[in-house]
């Protein structure tokens, strides 16, 4: 299993990585402005995307399965792995892209660049099995989300949270549109119940650490979703988890998933349980 390191986005908000199997499966295609860098990254490995023939995607968020319509173009026999809810949007992504569009207005060419839709033929839904690995459901960061264990490398998408190495703070993602607090404690459990030897996160790199990086991952989350229940707002929030964090940490963590969006998805979390409650 392979790590490489797609790079930064041509404005420095996000950052990627995808990881490889040798029987030529990828994990996470990322956006289409991180194509040449992929290359790059297969290169230097002794392969180029012609080799790739299976791709999985944890969820179609954009900074996950952006490319994939890009490289299925380029490669037609490549075949794209992805759970039930997620293949139609494959297929037809307008309304991801209008979506994304109204988040992100002017930047979103520059961040995500084309968003283009990989033909029916090309999709395969994710069961149990996916190209061989297992495939299971991981909720939490997106309720479509799935992860996917060759018995010891946990391909885990954003279910395992983000880390920048070679640091150790681990933060949860929660960005809206459908965050769900306790789903992903749930999905902790069952990742924990497979005992990886390792986990593969899209962002960023290969962690060994498993125990510990969950644990802290599932103390994370506790507290940001305590923080938003007790009412604090944006600005609040915002600063709370920048103080979290080492100096050297703060802006980069910032930058990768940006500490607004994951205010606004628990504040949404939480304002959907109390509608539904009341």
């Amino acid at each position: 299993m392979h790590n490489l390191e797609t790079g930064i986005t041509s404005t420095p908000t996000r950052s990627h990585s995808a990881a490889m199997t040798w029987s030529g499966t990828a994990s996470g295609s990322q956006p289409t402005t991180c194509i040449p860098a992929l290359k790059a990254g297969l290169a230097e490995q002794g392969h180029e995307l012609g080799d790739v023939r299976h791709l999985l995607l944890s969820h179609i968020h954009l900074d996950h399965a952006g490319a994939a319509g890009a490289l299925v173009r380029d490669h037609p026999e490549l075949q794209v792995w992805v759970s039930e809810v997620g293949a139609p949007h494959l297929v037809d992504p307008a309304r991801l892209e209008r979506s994304a569009r109204r988040l992100y207005g002017e930047s979103f060419d520059a961040l995500w660049g084309e968003l283009a839709p990989v033909p029916s033929g090309n999709v395969r839904v994710a069961g149990t099995r996916a190209a061989g690995l297992e495939a299971f459901p991981t909720t939490g960061h997106a309720s479509h989300h799935i992860s996917f264990f060759d018995g010891s490398t946990l391909y885990a998408g954003d279910a395992a949270g983000v880390r920048i190495q070679p640091g150790r703070t681990v933060l949860p993602p929660t960005p809206p549109p459908d965050v769900d607090v306790e789903a992903w404690y749930r999905t902790l459990d069952a990742i924990e119940r497979r005992a990886p030897e390792r986990l593969a996160l899209v962002h960023f790199g290969v962690a060994d650490d498993v125990s510990r990086h969950l644990a802290e991952l599932r103390e994370r989350l506790d507290e940001w979703a305590r923080r938003v229940e007790d009412g604090m707002g944006e600005d609040e929030f915002v600063a709370a988890a920048r103080g979290d964090l080492p100096d050297g940490e703060r802006d980069d963590y910032d930058r990768a998933m940006p500490f607004w969006q994951s205010y606004h998805g628990l504040r949404r979390y939480w304002d959907t349980r109390e509608e539904r409650a009341s």
